[in-house]
């Protein structure tokens, strides 16, 4: 029963976080987010029983399909949604939280060859938006965003915005559970500096 449990709660968040989500045979057939979450949940249980090979050759044979790489070595929460897919990466020791949304392109890598915890770690809650970086044994905190293109290279307190390259903190919200997102209104933080730079020097001129 707790595995049925699972799975209806997989197919529920599709339908909160996606609108296109049609109906529950299309959510299960047509969503490679979904299924790469599905196959890795069945790696990382081998992997953790110490079985050669087989876990590897699940992450291999699922990232062909979906275009989605997770390493069986990663720990996945629950009600996490990858959106769209294509291109995301997760390396062995990322940790992800509950209710995290991530977009195509995503990579959560390490940085070089160090060994032990390589890979961040994700808060629950978190956004992580298309095409974003976050690399290296840091820690997202809970419910922050991290906009689409960012590189991130440092911890991220809870509740914040954080855009750019590297990635800048723009925005912290005073509550928990805030609202999605929006592409579309990030700030650009080296813009703003350049504006006030441009107002210093047209004060000055005056």
């Amino acid at each position: 029963m707790a595995i049925l449990t699972r799975i209806k709660e997989d197919i529920n968040v599709v339908f909160a976080k996606d609108p296109s989500a049609a109906n529950r045979l299309e959510v299960v057939l047509c969503y490679p987010g979904l299924q790469a979450l599905w196959a890795h949940r069945a790696a990382y249980k081998l992997f953790k029983r110490n079985v050669p090979l087989i876990p590897r050759l699940i992450s291999y044979w699922t990232r062909i399909i979906t275009g989605i790489e997770i390493h069986p070595g990663a720990q996945i929460g629950r009600r996490v949604f990858i959106d769209h897919g294509i291109g995301v990466v997760i390396g062995e020791t990322t940790v992800i939280g509950d209710d995290v949304l991530i977009y195509q392109q995503v990579t959560l890598g390490g940085t070089g060859k160090e060994h032990g915890k390589r890979h961040p770690t994700i808060e629950k809650g978190v956004i992580v938006g298309a095409g974003a970086t976050v690399l290296g044994n840091i820690t997202v905190g809970e419910y922050s965003k991290i906009g689409a293109g960012s590189v991130v290279i440092d911890d991220v307190p809870p509740n914040s915005t954080v855009v750019g390259i590297p990635g800048t903190v723009v925005g912290q919200e005073l509550s928990e559970e805030t609202c999605d997102l929006m592409h579309h209104r990030i700030p650009n933080p080296v813009q703003c500096q350049l504006d006030h730079l441009q107002a210093e020097i047209d004060a000055l001129k005056k």
